[in-house]
């Protein structure tokens, strides 16, 4: 998702006038497009900030009529998650802007520029702007005509989630789930196919919820599917209680769609599952498993598995351990639980040690890997 952000962010300055560059030392914008998912994903990005920020102390030459500093921008969930108190933790940041918001950056960059001009120094200059009111992306931002990648493209169905895992922080800084309309959809694939794209990708935080009108997912994927030129089609991220056998059966049947699910099932637990709000139980989750295998033969299956949660025990975790040698994964994202703000799992206690946690997740990793590489050398063999 914040791949195809990060695309519709520079379509959008593209537009505007300015140009990319793989240089960063001749940067006079840096722009940090972040995630809030995880903690080691917020410490990185505060890392990098702070080395841009000493970067332009060291160098304050030639850009700007000479006012020498680039300007920094926070971008995506961490914008939204702090929004102005990102300046207090960070004052190096100039601008500050949340998902909903990304259309702005534009004329936010002109007003920073104009204002850097006109004080004549990066010493006097103090403007800071953050704008994380939107509720709702204008779609015309989707058609630019962007794309980093030439035969590929990510398309955006819906945005933000209203699952509320307990664990999650997105529905708090990506809002409530907002479908695009599917004639846009379309459009938007058609424009990406007529420009040499060859595969598309459907991308939602829970794409397989997406309705709009009378379209629901399971149709818009065969919709899709339909769009001449294209070669192959794939999306992320299914949620499994929103999948459905129909799904299954269109995956089967459609030539173009890639034999791939990724269905994150988080634990083993049903005790775990209820607390993280997932919506669905072991059982549950095992017979769709079952009958994906049956409907879509050979289709490769991957997951997300969070270890450590608050209060799993380790009766719970051999649950995990199980369910995942039982399922026998392709692959799996397998993550050590972290406290986010503005969640209800944060008001838990995290009691499990951070040496308990990483020997959980050393476990289920070894395993997971010990099963990719005999799935692979069995594929090999075939």
């Amino acid at each position: 998702m914040n791949v195809r952000d990060s695309e519709v962010v520079a379509g959008l300055l593209k537009q505007a006038g300015y140009s990319l560059t793989e240089e960063e030392g001749k940067a006079d914008i840096v722009i940090f497009n972040t995630c809030s998912v995880r903690q080691h994903a917020e410490d990185k990005v505060w890392s990098e900030i702070g080395r841009i920020a000493k970067s332009n102390r060291l160098h304050r030459s030639g850009r700007y009529n000479g006012l020498g500093r680039s300007i920094i921008g926070l971008i995506g969930c961490m914008a939204q998650n702090y929004k102005e108190h990102v300046f207090q933790r960070s004052p190096a940041v100039n601008f500050v802007v949340g998902p909903s918001d990304i259309d702005k950056i534009p004329s936010i960059l002109e007003r920073l520029i104009g204002a850097r001009q006109k004080t004549k120094s990066p010493d006097l200059y103090e403007l800071k702007i953050w704008e994380t009111d939107a509720e709702k992306r204008p779609e015309e931002i989707y058609h630019t005509g962007f794309y980093e990648d030439k035969e590929h493209a990510y398309v955006v169905i819906s945005e933000g989630c209203s699952n509320f895992c307990s664990y999650c922080v997105v529905p708090n800084v990506r809002g409530p789930l907002h479908n695009r309309d599917h004639r846009e959809i379309l459009k938007e694939i058609e424009q990406a196919v007529s420009k040499g794209i060859s595969k598309i990708t459907l991308l939602g935080q829970n794409v397989n919820a997406y309705v709009h009108e009378n379209v629901n997912f399971v149709e818009l994927v065969s919709k899709v599917n339909k769009v001449k030129s294209l070669k192959e089609l794939s999306f992320i991220t299914s949620h499994p209680k929103d999948t459905t056998v129909e799904l299954f059966k269109a995956m089967a049947e459609c030539d173009k769609i890639k034999k791939a699910l990724h269905l994150p099932v988080q634990s083993g637990s049903d005790k775990v599952l209820k607390e993280m709000n997932r919506g669905y139980t072991k059982k549950f989750y095992l017979d769709l498993v079952d009958n994906y295998r049956k409907i879509v033969k050979n289709g490769d299956l991957t997951t997300d598995i969070i270890v450590g949660f608050p209060g799993e025990t380790e009766k719970e975790f051999q649950e995990t351990y199980e369910l995942v040698k039982q399922v026998q994964f392709d692959a799996a994202y397998i993550f050590k639980y972290s406290p986010r703000p503005n969640t209800h799992a944060q008001m838990l206690l995290d009691d499990l040690s951070k040496e308990e946690k990483e020997k959980r997740h050393k476990a289920v990793l070894d395993l997971q890997k010990s099963v990719s590489l005999k799935k692979r050398k069995a594929n090999k063999q075939l």
